[in-house]
């Protein structure tokens, strides 16, 4: 587990760091990030939750996170469509199925789903896979092994959805929990939801502090999930007592789009409302993110909640670079992305360009929200919204093929509705392996969209 004391805070502009860490093996995960001053609660930078050890301030009783980042204009001027919030209507569960099977398709197309999966069979299978790759380094062969499952059941290996997915549906569980009238009182909607966000990410925190102290030292804890960097250093943060912005901010990952994928879903609570969508995606990714990876997420979240409520591929772009400042690496990645769809003709073309000036070869990591939405964003355009070319050209993306994919595999899935999946990939894609998150194991996606559904509040005056 990361604990707080390794991880960095972000820097001012919430750009991710520009290099890796030395050749040498690093004693972190990931390398440090510049520093910058220090958020708003706590003179250390860090609100502490109660019972933990004292700071100058103390935190407010619920999680408010109201104080939203300065942005700058929005977009240029737009020629097709806007990003004003359309009526709010709950969105038919059509939409809703194909946000979840498009999100689950785009993460089981790219080349990474099949190593998520692979954690299913037994390690050593893995063991063997890491040792041919090695034998293919040190001979100069260029046959280079893929997951094996050699004596064993093959399944975990077969096309299906794995960790973006099994997070994605982490978010809908929140969702419904605030749909539990009994559960949380008679607060107002978007506070159930909060709390129930709250209530979600502190629950698996403690499971992990519970592990940890069951372990006789941090590193051979056995922890009930895997996870991306930055949620389990936004975890660990949790676990000792952090709570967030500094659970984000004080993180070696601030900048990773884990948050993206779950911004998503979460749009599903305000559909036509692309502010109290992002509103709501920066409360949830404040645990895990900052900067640049708080900025993807209310875009992620802008754009889908739009696409739900019927917008077209334009209007729901046009709402997300609204949220992305101008001056971020995000914001300028976006824009000039969007001008290269312009000018692409269509999503395949678009590769090379977004391969060759927008997807970074330097850091050790191809998750970058910097990187990922602004290709999510440009292949949606290109393809007119149209899943079945965008999520086939993000793949071909490899540096960004673990959440790229799936990102534009939600937008376009909510645009285009459940009719817009092939029969084959619903089928291969709707039950979760559990390879990441094993309680969610055969998790049915459609039924999930049901239960969303469900969960919605009736529009005003409905």
């Amino acid at each position: 587990m990361i604990s707080p004391s390794e991880a960095s805070p972000a820097p001012a502009d919430g750009r991710r760091p520009a290099q890796e860490p030395p050749a040498q093996e690093p004693p972190a995960p990931a390398p440090p990030a510049p520093d910058r001053p220090a958020p708003d609660g706590g003179a250390d930078g860090s609100s502490r939750a109660a019972g933990a050890a004292p700071a100058e301030a103390g935190p407010a009783p619920f999680p408010a996170h109201d104080a939203a980042e300065a942005r700058a204009d929005p977009a240029p001027p737009r020629t097709h469509g806007t990003a004003d919030a359309a009526p709010r209507t709950a969105p038919p569960r059509t939409k809703i199925e194909g946000l979840l099977l498009g999100l689950a398709a785009g993460d089981a197309a790219g080349w990474p789903a099949a190593r998520h999966r692979a954690v299913r069979m037994p390690e050593w299978t893995r063991r063997l896979t890491r040792e041919l790759d090695t034998f293919a380094e040190q001979n100069a062969t260029t046959t280079l092994p893929v997951p094996i499952a050699l004596n064993q059941p093959p399944e975990p290996l077969c096309l299906g959805p794995s960790d973006d997915a099994e997070w994605a549906a982490f978010a809908a569980e929140a969702l419904l929990r605030a749909g539990d009238d009994a559960a949380l009182g008679d607060l107002s909607r978007e506070r159930r939801t909060r709390a129930a966000l709250d209530l979600t990410w502190n629950s698996v925190a403690a499971e992990i502090a519970a592990a940890t102290e069951r372990a006789p030292e941090t590193e051979s804890a056995v922890l009930p999930l895997r996870a991306r960097i930055s949620v389990r250093a936004g975890l660990g943060n949790l676990a000792t007592g952090l709570r967030p912005p500094a659970t984000g901010h004080d993180n070696p990952h601030y900048f990773d789009d884990a948050a993206c994928v779950r911004a998503c879903v979460l749009a599903v609570a305000h559909p036509g409302d692309p502010r109290a969508a992002a509103d709501l995606a920066e409360f949830d990714a404040r645990y895990t993110q900052d900067g640049d990876g708080v900025h993807g997420a209310r875009a992620m979240a802008a754009a889908v909640a739009l696409a739900l409520a019927g917008a077209d591929p334009y209007a729901c772009v046009a709402a997300a670079c609204d949220e992305l400042p101008e001056d971020t690496e995000i914001g300028r990645n976006a824009r000039h992305a969007l001008r290269l769809a312009a000018d692409a003709g269509s999503a395949f073309a678009l590769v090379p360009p977004l391969e060759h000036q927008i997807v970074d070869h330097v850091y050790s990591y191809g998750i970058a929200a910097a990187e990922t939405v602004p290709v999510a964003l440009a292949l949606a355009t290109a393809a007119g919204g149209r899943i079945a070319e965008a999520v086939p050209a993000a793949a071909c993306l490899s540096r960004v093929a673990d959440s790229a994919p799936a990102l534009v595999g939600a937008l376009t899935g909510a645009l285009g509705g459940a009719a817009a999946i092939p029969e084959s990939w619903r089928e291969s894609c709707r039950t979760l392996p559990g390879c990441v998150l094993p309680r969610l194991t055969g998790t049915d996606l459609v039924e999930l969209a049901g239960l969303l559904e469900a969960a919605q509040p009736p529009p005003p005056g409905g």
